[in-house]
């Protein structure tokens, strides 16, 4: 077989885009000119040396941006974690160099100062390092960290965002995060806040206008529920869990404060989980867009 260059590889995606507009412009609607006809043109090209951060999204493919796509069918080498889906490592070319990374809940197979020295090592000797986060990395994927070796060791660095867990689980929901009449504010939170020692702020978290996405928090529900509860949110108050946002395994419950405890020990969700508490998560119901039947949600009920 032979081998493809790396010239050729990084050309694959605009040869792709191209192909496909071939191909579908016969069967377009109305004919157009040439001239008029839409083209997209990717830019750039991994430089060697050099790392890339960036976000695979959520799980469904179709949801990663055309950048990281790009990137991952140019680079030399792809250091990537546990949430990234086989459909996105599936564009990586079988030249590239694999690095496994992932880390679950109380084992991690390699040390976050580990993981920095390996993209270091990597692009120090002369290759293009593309570091794969799920959902976006600079939302609690230890990005930070991952900088500031790579700074330490003047390696260049670009990011490249991806689609959150929480963008991603309203969506297929079929609600906003934030709406004019149920929410004006957002904030995301770290449920490893809630570990024994430590606890956020329940008080500033307990407003009724705002929407809150807890990450990593599906062993801590009952301690969310009681916590907010605690702090004056009523027991009737929204509240929404998603596992597998935008995947096809995808599963959700809808309740409220006072009963979301008994309803997750009634029917476990697997992880990884979002967590969405706001009255937004009332709209559901109502909402044009969600999924309910193709979510694969196991029990919904409007709080309100």
């Amino acid at each position: 077989m032979r081998v493809l260059s790396k010239r050729l590889l990084q050309k694959w995606p605009e040869a792709t885009l191209c192909f496909t507009q071939r191909v579908l412009s016969p069967f377009q609607r109305s004919p157009r000119s040439a001239s008029s006809t839409p083209s997209l043109k990717l830019r750039g090209e991994c430089t060697a040396g050099h790392v890339y951060l960036v976000g695979a999204g959520s799980g469904d493919m179709e949801l990663l941006t055309l950048k990281a796509a790009r990137l991952l069918m140019q680079a030399d080498a792809i250091v990537y974690d546990r949430l990234v889906g086989d459909d996105v490592l599936g564009l990586v070319p079988l030249s590239a160099e694999r690095y496994y990374v992932g880390k679950a809940s109380g084992h991690h197979s390699m040390p976050q100062a580990e993981i920095g020295a390996l993209m270091v090592k990597l692009a120090t000797a002369g290759k293009s390092v593309v570091r794969l986060k799920g959902g976006d990395p600079g939302i609690f994927a230890r990005m930070g960290e991952e900088l500031a070796a790579l700074a330490d060791a003047n390696v260049p660095a670009h990011i490249v965002p991806g689609i959150t867990a929480a963008s991603a689980a309203a969506a297929s929901l079929g609600i906003p995060l934030t709406d004019r009449g149920h929410s004006q504010q957002l904030r995301f939170i770290t449920a490893q806040l809630c570990r024994e020692g430590g606890a956020p702020d329940w008080q500033t978290l307990a407003r009724r206008d705002e929407t809150l996405v807890f990450y990593m928090g599906l062993s801590k529900v009952e301690a969310i529920c009681t916590g907010l509860r605690q702090a004056g949110l009523p027991d009737e108050w929204p509240i929404m869990l998603v596992a597998n946002a935008s995947l096809p395994e995808q599963q959700a419950l809808v309740g409220t404060l006072n009963d979301m405890p008994q309803r997750l020990a009634d029917h476990p969700l697997p992880s990884p989980c979002v967590i969405l508490v706001g009255s937004v998560v009332s709209m559901v119901a109502s909402s044009p867009a969600n999924m309910l039947a193709s979510a694969g949600i196991i029990e919904a009920v409007d709080p309100t």
